[in-house]
């Protein structure tokens, strides 16, 4: 748990999950084969604000847990973006903490309400893991403002844009300089581009930049292999792997040849799957 010269801190719960992306190539290394979520606690005095929760019933109910130990008041449950395995334990943290208030942006209720409402649900996440999404789902309110205090500091949400999907935000505490990045950010881990295109991977792009003016000293990113710290480098990281995927992109013909070729240039990131499911939809949709 980073120090800080703030009253604040936080501290990070990372919990490993099977990726979407089933039907990998011949040959992909199998130690590889997982992603992480992260949540993000910020801790005042007495009070704390939750970013993010996990997609299982189980891997929620190890993040109540995991808040309890840290003997506060839940005061708020922040979801940075749509995609429900970042939202989809607001029901079991409310039940927790039913002092808490869910928020997030207009743009990221609209798209957690879309992931986690049938036929989408039904036909995306529960096909998937089935039995493990809680269900009915409960979702965030919409923020009055872009602004919420824990404890009289201010915790700020940012509108990014389309990053791996629509209406992404991060939250950043200028009393800790930290960006809690959502999937702005990743960290070690192939990032999800099942739902972009090029241009919207530009956009991406200046989203990262977005954050970097901000000048943080610590980068939570929304998926991150759990032994690398929270550096703001993985801003430029995650920038350029976008970079690199559109050139890429350019300059080969098929998914395996676009796949094989971002291996070669980051073969020690986790989660191959859904690199593979990124190329599979940037060819699907150039053809």
């Amino acid at each position: 748990m980073p120090e800080a010269t703030s009253a604040l801190r936080y501290d990070t719960l990372c919990l490993r999950r099977p990726g979407l992306t089933r039907d990998l190539p011949a040959g992909t290394p199998e130690g590889l084969q997982w992603v992480v979520n992260t949540a993000t606690l910020i801790l005042g005095e007495r009070d704390a604000a939750l970013v993010d929760t996990f997609l299982t019933v189980e891997q929620n109910q190890q993040l109540v847990d995991w808040v309890k130990a840290h003997d506060r008041n839940l005061a708020y449950v922040y979801i940075t973006h749509g995609h429900g395995d970042h939202g989809f334990g607001v029901k079991q943290l409310l039940e927790a903490f039913p002092e808490a208030k869910a928020v997030s942006t207009a743009a990221a209720v609209a798209k957690a309400r879309f992931e986690g409402t049938p036929p989408y649900i039904d036909t995306f996440w529960t096909s998937r893991f089935p039995g493990q999404v809680p269900l009915p789902q409960v979702f965030p309110e919409v923020l009055d403002g872009d602004t919420f205090a824990l404890e009289g500091h201010s915790l700020r949400a940012v509108e990014t844009g389309f990053t791996d999907c629509e209406g992404s935000t991060a939250l950043w505490v200028p009393d800790l300089r930290l960006v809690v990045a959502g999937d702005v950010a990743y960290n070690g881990i192939h990032q999800y581009l099942g739902e972009t295109t090029t241009t919207s991977r530009e956009e991406w792009m200046r989203a990262t930049d977005t954050l970097a003016a901000l000048d943080p000293a610590y980068v939570a990113a929304g998926h991150k292999n759990p032994d690398l710290p929270d550096d703001p480098k993985i801003l430029a990281e995650t920038k350029q792997y976008l970079a690199d995927f559109n050139r890429l992109d350019a300059e080969t013909k098929t998914a395996a040849e676009l796949y094989e070729a971002m291996l070669a240039l980051y073969p020690t990131r986790a989660n191959p799957g859904s690199l593979w499911g990124g190329a599979k939809r940037a060819k699907a949709s150039s053809q």
